[in-house]
């Protein structure tokens, strides 16, 4: 599957148990988003427009309004990194 070099990272961040927080508009729709690592540092290449991505093919879910985190579908979908060896 074709995932660009930014969706790859953000879907490794996840996997090893980061979070993306999110903020929503009175509407409803998503407002802002933060993508925290497992150790709570701030992953800078998630946009809302790689959020938005992710979202669209499942790579990535929430639960009862909880933050996002990968779905069965991303972890299939990401590529081995040396320090998952």
């Amino acid at each position: 599957m074709n995932i660009s070099k930014h969706e790859q990272r953000v879907l490794h961040v996840l996997a090893l148990g980061g979070a993306i927080h999110h903020e929503r508009h009175d509407n409803g729709k998503i407002r802002s988003i933060t993508c925290f690592t497992r150790e709570g540092h701030v992953l800078t290449d998630c946009t809302l427009d790689v959020f938005l991505r992710l979202k669209r093919r499942r790579f990535i879910r929430s639960q009862n309004g909880r933050p996002y985190r990968v779905s069965r579908k991303g972890i299939e979908a990401v590529r081995a990194q040396l320090n998952q060896r």
